[in-house]
C-alpha cells in the first residue's frame, strides 16, 4: 500500500489498486510491511480480540439470558424468548460483518480503510450495549441487542482484516495464535465476569461498552495504517454485494470449505456452550449456575491457553495447517459425548477441558488456514466478512438453535446434533486443496 511518507504528492500517486499489493495480491501472498512493524500488531491483537469478544461471551450467554430470566420467571418462555432474541439479533450480524467488509475495502482516508470503521462500531455498539441496560420490555431489548451485534460487527470485520492486510505468510500462524489467545479470553473470560455482574447487568454492559471504546482506540492508534486516500473504488454493484453472502464451491472451492467447516463447528461448539446457563440449570441440576460458571471458564482457558501456543507457532513450524483444523474438530466432537452419556456436572467439567483444548488448537490454526484461501487483496474485509458469518453467526445464533431444540425434543438432543455437526465440520478440510 502507499505510505504517508512519501515524496509524490498525494494527487499525483497512481491509484493503489493499478500498481500496488491491492491489485494483484490474494491470500497467499505478503502484503507490504506495517507501517510501526509486525511486533507491535502481535501484542496488540490479543487486547484488541479480547476487547470484542469479551462482549460476546458475556452478553448473549449469560447477562441477556440472565435479564430475560429476570423478567420472565416461566422457563419455557424463557426457552422461548432467548431464542427470538438471539435469532433476530443474528439476522443482524450476518448482514452486518460482509457490509462492514465492502465498506471498509472501499474507504479512502489519511487512517486507511480499517481504522475509521473499527472506532464507529466500537462506539455505536458501546451506546447500544448501555442502552440494552435499561430496557424493560421484550421488544426494546430486540432492538438494542440487534443494533449491538451490528455495530460491533462493523468494527470485528475491518479488525479481522488486519491478518491479510499487513502480517506476513510465515507469521500468520503466530498472529492467528494471538488473535485465537485474545478472542477465547475474550469469550470464556466474558463468560466468567458476566456471572460476577448478573445482578448488576446494568452496570456490567457499562464496563464492557467503555472497555471496548478504549481498547480498540489504543489499537487503532498504537498501529496506524498506510494512508487510502488515492485509493480509486471499483463501481459498486449491488447485485454482488448480495452475492457474497453465497460462497460458490465452484469458483472459490477453498474458500467454500473453510467457510463450511468453520460453520459446523462453530454451530456445534457454541449450540451448547452459548445454552450453558440453561442447561446446568435445569438439566444438571446445579443450583446456583452463575457460582460455578468462574471455575468452568477456568477449566476451559487452561485447555484452550495450553492448544493456542503451542498448535500456532508449530503449524507455522511444519507448514501444515488441516491435520490440526480436522485433530481438533474431531477432540471437540469426543469431548460431546461425556455429558451425553452421563449427564452430570463432573462431566459437564471434563467436556470443558477436552472441548477447550479442542477450541483452542482449531481456533489457533483455523484463522490462519483461512487467511491463505481468500481470492483477492481488494475485498479482504468483505471476504473476511463472510468467513466471520462462520464464527459470529453461531456464537449468537447457536442459543436461538439451541432453544428451539430444547423446546422440540429436551437438553439431552443438544449433544448428538452437536457431535454430528463437530464431525462434519472436521471432514470439509480435507476437501481444500490449496493449503497443506
Amino acid at each position: 500500500m502507499t505510505s504517508t511518507t512519501s515524496d509524490t504528492p498525494e494527487e499525483l500517486r497512481p491509484p493503489i489498486t493499478e500498481t500496488t499489493f491491492v491489485a494483484t495480491a490474494s491470500g497467499e501472498d505478503d502484503p507490504p510491511a506495517p507501517i510501526k512493524g509486525v511486533r507491535r500488531l502481535l501484542a496488540w491483537i490479543i487486547p484488541a480480540n479480547f476487547a470484542i469478544f469479551v462482549i460476546w461471551g458475556a452478553v448473549p450467554g449469560i447477562l441477556l439470558q440472565a435479564q430475560l430470566i429476570a423478567m420472565f420467571p416461566d422457563e419455557k418462555t424463557q426457552v422461548a424468548n432467548i431464542a427470538i432474541v438471539s435469532t433476530i439479533g443474528a439476522l443482524g450480524a450476518m448482514i452486518a460483518q460482509p457490509a462492514a467488509g465492502q465498506l471498509s475495502d472501499r474507504t479512502r482516508s489519511r487512517f486507511g480503510r480499517r481504522a475509521p470503521w473499527i472506532i464507529a462500531g466500537a462506539i455505536v455498539g458501546g451506546i447500544a450495549l448501555i442502552a440494552l441496560g435499561f430496557m424493560n420490555n421484550l421488544v426494546g431489548i430486540i432492538i438494542a441487542w440487534t443494533l449491538i451485534q451490528v455495530a460491533y460487527n462493523f468494527a470485528q470485520g475491518p479488525l479481522s482484516a488486519i491478518l491479510p492486510d499487513r502480517v506476513p505468510v510465515a507469521r500468520r500462524g503466530t498472529f492467528a495464535a494471538l488473535s485465537g489467545i485474545g478472542l477465547m479470553f475474550g469469550a470464556l473470560g466474558g463468560q466468567i465476569i458476566g456471572s460476577q455482574l448478573a445482578h448488576s447487568i446494568t452496570l456490567g454492559y457499562i464496563i464492557f461498552a467503555v472497555f471496548a471504546v478504549v481498547v480498540l482506540l489504543g489499537f487503532v492508534v498504537a498501529n496506524p495504517d498506510h494512508s487510502s486516500l488515492n485509493f480509486r473504488n471499483e463501481p459498486f454493484s449491488f447485485g454482488e454485494f448480495l452475492r457474497t453472502f453465497w460462497v460458490s464451491p465452484i469458483k472459490h472451492p477453498d474458500f467454500f470449505w473453510a467457510f463450511t467447516g468453520r460453520l459446523l463447528l462453530y454451530t456445534g461448539y457454541f449450540a451448547v456452550t452459548g445454552f450453558q446457563l440453561l442447561i446446568l440449570k435445569n438439566y444438571l441440576g446445579v443450583k446456583d449456575p452463575f457460582s460455578v460458571i468462574p471455575l468452568l471458564g477456568i477449566l476451559s482457558l487452561v485447555g484452550i491457553l495450553i492448544a493456542t501456543v503451542i498448535s500456532g507457532p508449530l503449524s507455522d513450524r511444519v507448514g501444515r495447517r488441516k491435520p490440526f483444523v480436522f485433530g481438533s474438530s474431531l477432540l471437540m466432537a469426543v469431548a460431546l459425548v461425556f455429558p451425553m452419556i452421563a449427564p452430570s456436572y463432573t462431566s459437564w467439567m471434563i467436556m470443558t477441558v477436552i472441548s477447550g483444548f479442542g477450541f483452542g488448537m482449531f481456533q489457533a490454526v483455523d484463522t490462519a488456514l483461512m487467511s491463505q484461501v481468500l481470492p483477492s487483496a481488494k475485498n479482504f474485509a468483505k471476504d473476511l466478512g463472510v468467513v466471520n458469518i462462520a464464527a459470529t453467526l453461531p456464537q449468537t445464533f447457536a442459543p436461538g438453535v439451541a432453544g428451539a431444540i430444547v423446546l422440540a425434543f429436551g437438553y439431552g438432543a443438544l449433544f448428538p446434533i452437536a457431535i454430528v455437526l463437530s464431525v462434519l465440520g472436521a471432514v470439509s478440510v480435507w476437501f481444500i486443496k490449496s493449503v497443506k
